[in-house]
């Protein structure tokens, strides 16, 4: 067996409840803005906000719910997620985050797989919460803000506030996001107290927060990236987070040019706007110190070319839902140009070639495998998809493709079930899709393997091109014989206007092939 450890030392990670650990400092800046609702100013104290999550834990309490017990939050980022979250938390209730863009049917599913008892969302969704609410057993809806004719504010669950109610932070779940995982459908994320505790200690000194940082929150709180990367871990740092509901670029231009926003958590589209769109220009950045891109790949050049016209260190780094979600990460000023940075403390990893099972080395292309305290607790009321995932000594199969470098710095080459294989070579579609973008012409682009009879499969670009701009298959094709070996050239392209990825950036492939 190779193991690859961590170049950063071992933490130490504290046994305490995960609300606990976010709000540590939060006697300390009682009067400091923690949550700004970016579009209205709407702001919360670490006072304020201390008080509303155990306001809201005494209510929840008040109602009978309690370890066992499970709510729904379908909400878009703003203040009040952090109370519902973590006021669930210290009730010792489990915490179903739900994408507010599901339809009914989605949601309903999300409800009945998770055993939630409560719905609590925005007027925005009310429709789509009632509809799935009725076909999910009737678990009550509230709303975060006015409600609607005929439902409640959440606001009316507000009671006197409790402290956190005592449970075993090893075992305990405390949140229930759902993953489609390595493939099939989606399925409950057991995350503990342990869980969510470990993995913002591990990133910390990474990370590197200095005091009064401001930090813009478009990353979505219902993802395990925006939840914990973005929402836990700067709270528990006493740093101001500004949310926006969704990604508008003109709005989060002026966002960070009127809040001097210090760090700018992102996705690889964002990156490509921030590289490319003309607004750029208008807005003084020069606040930020770090724009931090993870969910999908990101490439050397495109990570460049945003970091120059931003003036900022554009830096990578990966996880999933399923490790709550941070294994490899690039500290400030230790970036390498397309890798994920180096794995976090306490934290083990294995390349392990997929076809052989064999353990790879330094430079060697395999599966990841994860193993450490931020590896969840399993799939809810699903044994078998936790033990097709976790194997009996504790590793996780990420099911990424992946290269651990002499330096430490882990790249994601695809994931396993994207491969292409041509004629027996296996082809990356990110690798392609890194390349595609670095043409002038190319605004985005996505890559997926389509059947042929004679190699199996073949690599099919979809590209968008950028506004005025001239490109032809056949100079796809001769751009990519330029640079790549003669099995991973495209030949078959389709020009479209947009590559259909979701809320945390990853490409949708399986619309691209279905469509």
């Amino acid at each position: 067996m190779i193991v690859h450890s961590s170049p950063l030392p071992d933490v130490v990670i504290p046994d305490v409840a995960v609300t606990s650990y976010v709000l540590r400092d939060a006697e300390r800046h009682v009067d400091r803005p923690a949550l700004i609702d970016g579009p209205t100013g709407r702001t919360y104290t670490y006072g304020e906000l201390s008080q509303a999550i155990h306001a809201f834990a005494g209510g929840l309490q008040a109602r009978g719910l309690g370890p066992g017990s499970t709510i729904a939050l379908m909400s878009p980022n703003i203040p009040e997620f952090a109370i519902v979250f973590h006021g669930a938390a210290v009730a010792g209730v489990a915490v179903s985050t739900i994408n507010p863009t599901y339809t009914a049917e989605e949601v309903a599913f999300q409800l009945k797989d998770s055993g939630a008892e409560l719905l609590i969302t925005i007027a925005m969704f009310a429709d789509t919460a009632t509809a799935a609410a009725a076909e999910a057993g009737d678990p009550e809806v509230l709303i975060i803000g006015d409600p609607p004719e005929g439902l409640a504010s959440f606001t009316t669950l507000m009671a006197a506030p409790i402290a956190q109610v005592e449970v075993d932070t090893a075992d305990h779940v405390v949140v229930l996001p759902y993953s489609s995982g390595t493939t099939g459908f989606p399925k409950g994320v057991m995350l503990t107290h342990r869980n969510l505790v470990s993995n913002l200690v591990q990133v910390e000194p990474a990370l590197d927060v200095k005091d009064g940082e401001v930090v813009l929150a478009v990353l979505p709180f219902f993802h395990i990236y925006g939840m914990q990367v973005m929402m836990n871990f700067f709270l528990s740092h006493g740093a101001t987070i500004v949310t926006v509901p969704r990604f508008d670029l003109e709005q989060c231009l002026g966002l960070i040019q009127e809040r001097k926003i210090t760090r700018f958590f992102v996705v690889p589209p964002i990156v490509l706007a921030l590289a490319k769109h003309p607004l750029v220009d208008q807005y003084d950045l020069s606040s930020l110190t770090q724009l931090f891109s993870g969910a999908a790949p990101l490439s050397a050049e495109l990570a460049q070319e945003a970091a120059s016209r931003v003036g900022a260190e554009v830096v990578q780094g990966y996880g999933m839902t399923e490790l709550s979600p941070v294994t490899h990460l690039t500290a400030m000023g230790g970036f390498k140009p397309g890798t994920c940075g180096v794995t976090t403390p306490n934290t083990e990893c294995r390349i392990v070639d997929p076809d052989t099972g064999e353990d790879q080395p330094v430079g060697g292309v395999g599966e990841l495998w994860v193993r450490g305290p931020q590896v969840m607790k399993g799939y809810l009321k699903n044994p078998e998809a936790t033990a097709s995932t976790i194997d009996t000594d504790g590793w996780l199969h990420t099911g990424d493709i992946a290269v651990i470098d002499e330096d430490g710095h882990m790249t994601i080459v695809d994931r396993l079930k994207e491969l292409i294989k041509y004629k027996g070579f296996q082809v990356a579609p990110a690798e392609l899709e890194a390349l595609l973008l670095t043409h002038p012409s190319v605004a985005d682009a996505a890559v997926i393997g389509v059947p042929d009879d004679e190699a199996g499969e073949h690599p099919r670009a979809f590209i968008v091109l950028k506004p005025d701009a001239q490109m032809t298959a056949d100079d796809v094709t001769a751009f990519t014989l330029e640079h790549l070996a003669h099995y991973k050239v495209v030949h078959d392209v389709v020009f479209t206007d947009q590559i259909p990825k979701s809320a945390s950036g990853k490409i949708l492939r399986r619309m691209l092939r279905d469509g």
